[in-house]
């Protein structure tokens, strides 16, 4: 879905628009073309899905699949470490073919460990696609209806995701139709932007903590 907003603000950009706008700056929040002006809204939609009825319940699921992979973890590399110790302290004593039988094991467990670290984070992501597409492609609908309703040509994402510059640096409120999405969602923005608050810095309100997956980690631990 961010990929077609790039797309979007490209083809925006190669109507010529954006460029007219930019030699002769207004304060109007629309530009023109040859088919009329030229209407651009954004939204933040990490923060619209953090607020959807189905953002807790897609946490809680996470939390439960990501403890129970975490949990798992943290046996197998106890069994691991007590092999180990167990090891170390009889090695000396053991026969060539014992001592070779015991570290093949410990190495097959140690790759066991870093596999289930693997898996179990391609099963958390892969869990957290599943129970938030459907919400994505919901929140999708309310934005192309809102956009239809107030004449919006162009829909940008003000979020362009974690670790990332956003798509929108600089943009008037008034093309904000994050409310409007909400409004259609069934969502009160005021109980919304009250939620929210806690999150807020610098005078600025920022999106609540979006359901997203947490590695259980696959890292295995190093021998002592």
């Amino acid at each position: 879905m961010k990929k077609n907003l790039v797309m979007a603000f490209a083809a925006a950009l190669l109507m010529g628009g954006l460029n007219a706008q930019a030699q002769a700056p207004t304060t109007t929040p629309t530009t023109t073309s040859a088919a009329g002006p030229l209407k651009l809204g954004y939204t933040n939609i990490d923060y619209v899905l953090s607020q959807t009825p189905e953002a807790k319940d897609i946490q809680n699921q996470l939390t439960i699949q990501r403890t129970q992979s975490e949990n798992e973890l943290k046996r197998m590399q106890k069994e691991l470490e007590d092999k180990y110790s167990a090891y170390e302290k009889g090695a000396a004593q053991m026969s060539d073919v014992i001592r070779k039988d015991r570290e093949t094991e410990l190495q097959s467990l140690q790759a066991r460990i870093q596999e289930f670290g693997q898996t179990s984070q391609q099963s958390l992501q892969s869990k957290y696609q599943q129970l938030v597409n459907p919400v994505v492609q919901k929140i999708q609908k309310a934005i192309d209806a809102v956009a239809k309703e107030s004449g919006f040509q162009y829909v940008f994402n003000l979020d362009a995701g974690a670790n990332t510059i956003p798509i929108l640096l600089v943009a008037p409120e008034e093309n904000n139709i994050t409310e409007l999405v909400l409004k259609k969602l069934g969502i009160d923005p005021a109980k919304a932007a009250a939620a929210a608050k806690p999150a807020t810095t610098g005078g600025s309100t920022a999106p609540a903590t979006k359901p997203a997956p947490t590695p259980a980690g696959g890292t295995a631990p190093k021998k002592n």
